[in-house]
């Protein structure tokens, strides 16, 4: 399968690595590839510079998001929460009729509250939209053509592509989304990754939830000292 990434930060590189473990034809979207590969700095979160990664990284193509969208059949969405809707709109046709998974979180960082909430990296980012609605419905009504399925917010996109990282590989994945053919393809994708237990969650409304437990998501993490985990849903 021909699968294109948006955006190459942790989780972009993630998912890219292991399509290419997997045997896909790998594009990576970025939105100015020359500035991406000339950065040679860590990144705020203190990661290696994309071009380190990619000449470590052989058979990843990289373009810009229209042309690494054009060139795929199925696309990854990991473009910051801020900006995705903007992006992806401006792609519209390179996206039309194309299942998109999006695992990206409607993050505000750095933003003005009257109760700011510290961690140890700083303070947490607010979401935006949140509660009565979510960037996954939002993506779908700016892009009414493409098929849009929330998936992996809940979880670190290295968790995601290694399952068995954690407990092996015994918790839950959950998507949501209006389309079951897309739901279906975001499906078998999860399971080449070594997922078990996948749980639709219905309507891609249901991505609020999803979204709002990231927030969750950090809490328990900064408990367990930055340890990876998972959530098991008991039935």
């Amino acid at each position: 399968m021909k699968v294109a990434v948006l955006g190459t930060g942790a989780g972009g590189r993630a998912h890219a690595a292991k399509l290419v473990e997997l045997g896909h034809d790998v594009y990576v979207g970025t939105r100015d590839y020359q500035a991406t590969l000339g950065r040679t700095e860590p990144d705020f979160m203190g990661i290696e510079p994309f071009g380190q990664w990619f000449a470590n990284h052989p058979g990843i193509e990289l373009g810009s998001f229209g042309e690494a969208a054009a060139a795929a059949d199925f696309v990854i969405n990991g473009i910051d929460g801020a900006s995705a809707v903007r992006v992806l709109s401006g792609i519209d046709q390179q996206l039309a009729g194309k299942t998109l998974m999006d695992y990206a979180v409607p993050f505000v960082y750095n933003p003005e509250q009257a109760h700011p909430w510290p961690t140890p990296w700083g303070v947490m980012p607010a979401l935006d939209p949140v509660d009565h609605d979510s960037l996954g419905e939002r993506i779908q009504r700016a892009l009414p053509q493409v098929k849009v399925v929330k998936a992996c917010v809940t979880q670190e996109q290295e968790t995601v592509v290694d399952p068995q990282a954690v407990a092996r590989g015994d918790h839950t994945m959950f998507i949501a989304g209006e389309h079951d053919d897309a739901k279906a393809e975001v499906t078998a994708l999860l399971r080449s990754y070594g997922w078990q237990d996948i749980l639709d969650l219905g309507p891609l409304a249901s991505s609020r939830g999803m979204e709002m437990y990231s927030h969750m998501h950090s809490a328990i993490q900064f408990a367990l000292g930055g340890a990876r985990f998972g959530v098991k849903v008991m039935r």
